[in-house]
């Protein structure tokens, strides 16, 4: 029997570049409607970390899209894109320094929007706390399989030197 523990503000509130990798083999827990609990590992997950990272929401400053990533780690940033898609990401750090997670893999699920399609993920869940909600948190069962690392996805528009950050992390 598998004895897993809620991840705490303590795991959150460190560098992403810490806690992106460390949440490759975590599990997403999801209450969905009727109450039923379902259990993804997480599989894979890219950081952002700060003002500086051209590729990071929060290179711009505070707006009304990014703000809870200025929070303290432990709060759920989703944003829409393409008009189609909700993205997950977990904030990490502590407050006034804007890092974020991307949850870009679960088991059963590669690539974000269809990860965020399969556990119900839309804009209500923006600024939830993971580390007190009742629909949505994260559970450490001890696993902690071997990954890869690798470039970010989709962020030409940072430049070479944000772009070829090896801030990747995947089984």
């Amino acid at each position: 029997m598998e004895i897993a523990e809620r991840l705490t503000v303590d795991f959150f509130t460190r560098d992403v570049l810490e806690v992106a990798p460390e949440l490759i083999g975590k599990n997403i827990v999801i209450r969905q409607n009727g109450g039923r609990l379902r259990k993804f590992m997480i599989t894979e997950t890219e950081a952002y970390r700060g003002l500086e990272d051209k590729a990071c929401h929060a290179s711009r400053g505070v707006t009304p899209r990014n703000k809870v990533m200025f929070e303290r780690g432990g709060k759920i940033y989703v944003y829409f894109i393409y008009g189609m898609y909700w993205m997950l990401n977990f904030v990490a750090g502590e407050e006034g320094m804007p890092q974020a997670a991307l949850i870009r893999g679960i088991e059963g699920f590669n690539g974000p929007g269809k990860l965020t399609e399969a556990l119900g993920i839309d804009k209500s869940y923006y600024g939830e706390d993971l580390t007190l909600s009742d629909r949505i948190w994260i559970e450490d069962t001890g696993c902690k399989p071997l990954f890869r690392v690798g470039q970010r996805i989709g962020v030409d528009y940072a430049g070479e030197y944000w772009k070829n950050r090896q801030w990747r992390y995947y089984i």
